[in-house]
């Protein structure tokens, strides 16, 4: 998933710097001479002379000009990764007009993007008067993370600004490993200043209704500091805490987050969580300067805003497989921000899978995964690091938390994406410090998991359970074979029924209007039919039955 991202407000002088040496092509040639439109010539790049679309400069470098079917188009290689890989010139404003829409289609294949969030696909455009003066101006950023599916049709629209003639236009591949971004059919025209109007005014008043503001830590506010006892958790007092809440995702798909702070204050205030699980991305914490900063500052706004509530909040590693050393770098930073501070929980990784018991515990060399990929988000790169490499081990991992001096309760997920705990009655419990907080066991319970008993509830009976993810779709999987997956109506309260019986832990999957199983409808937090509605029924108090038997 992807999050809307403009390019940071250092970018131009950064730009400035690098763009030496990159390979671009500059045209001067594009405009038309309608008053009220602009119409740029040959944008379909079908008109050529010697070889070459008519005003669009030659081929070199990086740009090409490649036919298909009878149909000519402009082509961006990036051919050396981590390089700039642009086409540099100029389009024409629609003249006497206020507004503007620029519409193109564009096709990108192998793209990987770079370390940067926008180290991606994208087309960089800046306002220019008739001197050359580039000019103040808000244009909506296009850009893609992603491969498409074949050729897509896009647009944008915007006001153009006093003085404003025509745009730089940079249609490029930014320092990305990999790729290839073509682009045909390029037309400008004018756009009804109305409807735009409109729409930055709407999008304001979104923002607005978004928007928390950041906490400093107000510590007599913060919940008792947690500890293992038995299969519970309590406080200093020997009174048992019942942790039960929502996943607020995003921050582990994008180093901004998407309304984090929000989901965060409706989930405790208005659907009486106690608890947030936030999936993070260690890649992003350690980002180098600005970026590393506040990707850190937001989970500390949550931490800060979750505790002066008196609520919990499980930082969750949101990684796949089996334990690697950059996760225990992680913890051991993470672990020092946070050790000893009475609201946090430790989640070390979110869902092993494909390992034996002996791995998942002590390490050990890991193959290709086998069987369906549920992980289906994750990008070629990331999967490809998921084969063939050495693991350290889940007992690694509650080490390097340790090792620090962080007492903090750590959740350690199971096998089979954190649902299977059974190994952990047969000898593969890990080992703790018996000065900390304690070990949680962390279960992931999704309409196709089976056999309860055996692989969650057995457990339950020893140790504090924390079910990590859980929910349901009203639609089925398409990963996992219908006559596998249990209808939402009947599991939906089985599963809460048996989590309110049981008392165990949970946070639900997913706060999110896009992230399935979907608690939300919008964001205006609207819940669910299928999932939403029961999740904050029961979050509110509400107590669910179920006499089926436990299979």
């Amino acid at each position: 998933m992807e999050s809307r991202k403009d390019i940071k407000p250092h970018f131009r002088t950064w730009l400035s710097r690098i763009i030496v040496g990159a390979v671009v092509l500059t045209s001067t040639s594009l405009f038309g001479a309608e008053s009220g439109t602009a119409l740029i010539k040959n944008g379909d790049f079908e008109q050529s002379k010697d070889g070459r679309p008519v005003g669009w400069g030659s081929p070199k470098g990086v740009v090409s000009y490649p036919t298909e079917d009878g149909n000519t188009f402009m082509r961006i290689s990036a051919p050396v990764p981590d390089k700039m890989n642009m086409y540099y010139g100029f389009l024409p404003l629609p003249k006497g007009s206020k507004a503007a829409e620029l519409s193109w289609r564009w096709r990108v294949t192998d793209l990987k993007p770079g370390e940067k969030a926008w180290f991606d696909a994208r087309i960089m455009i800046k306002f220019m008067d008739a001197s050359g003066k580039k000019l103040e101006g808000s244009i909506p950023t296009a850009y893609t993370r992603k491969s498409t599916s074949g050729w897509q049709d896009r647009s944008i629209r915007f006001m153009i600004p006093d003085g404003a003639v025509k745009l730089e236009f940079m249609p490029s591949l930014f320092n990305v490993k990999s790729g290839i971004l073509d682009m045909d059919d390029i037309v400008m025209k004018s756009a009804d200043v109305g409807d735009l109007e409109k729409e930055a005014k709407a999008k304001a008043a979104q923002a607005a209704k978004m928007h928390v503001d950041a906490e400093g830590p107000k510590p007599a506010n913060w919940p008792p500091m947690l500890h293992v006892q038995g299969n519970r958790l309590v406080d200093p007092k020997g009174n048992e805490v019942w942790l039960q809440g929502v996943n607020v995702p995003s921050m582990d798909w994008s180093a901004r987050g998407e309304n984090i702070l929000k989901s965060t204050q409706v989930a405790i205030e208005q659907w009486k969580a106690n608890v947030i699980r936030l999936p993070v991305k260690e890649s992003y914490w350690f980002a180098e300067g600005k970026d590393g900063d506040a990707y850190k500052k937001l989970v500390d706004d949550v931490v800060n805003f979750a505790a002066n509530r008196g609520a919990y909040v499980v930082i969750d590693l949101h990684r796949f497989l089996a334990p690697k050393q950059e996760f225990s770098d992680f913890w051991k930073d993470c672990a020092t921000k946070y050790k000893n501070h009475p609201a946090v929980i430790f989640d070390l990784m979110n869902e092993p899978h494909g390992t034996s018991w002996e791995v998942w515990r002590n390490g050990g060399r890991v193959g290709a995964p086998a069987g369906a990929d549920q992980a289906a988000f994750l990008t070629k790169e990331e999967k490809d690091s998921n084969k063939n490499f050495d693991s350290i081990g889940m007992q690694a991992l509650v080490d390097a938390v340790r090792g620090v001096g962080a007492m903090n309760v750590v959740a350690v997920g199971g096998l089979d994406y954190a649902y299977d705990l059974s190994g952990i009655l047969n000898g593969y419990a890990v080992e703790d410090d018996p000065k900390a907080n304690g070990v949680m066991y962390s279960t992931h319970v999704y309409p196709w998991k089976h056999n309860w008993k055996k692989c969650f509830l057995d457990v339950a009976k020893k140790y504090p359970i924390l079910v990590g993810e859980v929910g349901a779709d009203e639609k089925k999987m398409g990963f996992i074979s219908e006559s596998q997956q249990e209808d939402w109506q009947t599991w939906v309260p089985r599963m809460l029924a048996t989590i309110q019986t049981e008392r165990l832990n949970w946070t639900a999957w997913c706060f999110y209007p896009g992230a399935n199983p979907r608690m939300l409808r919008d964001w205006d937090y609207n819940p669910t039919p299928f999932w939403g509605i029961q999740a904050k029924e029961a979050l509110s108090g509400k107590i669910f039955i179920d006499n089926t038997p436990i299979r």
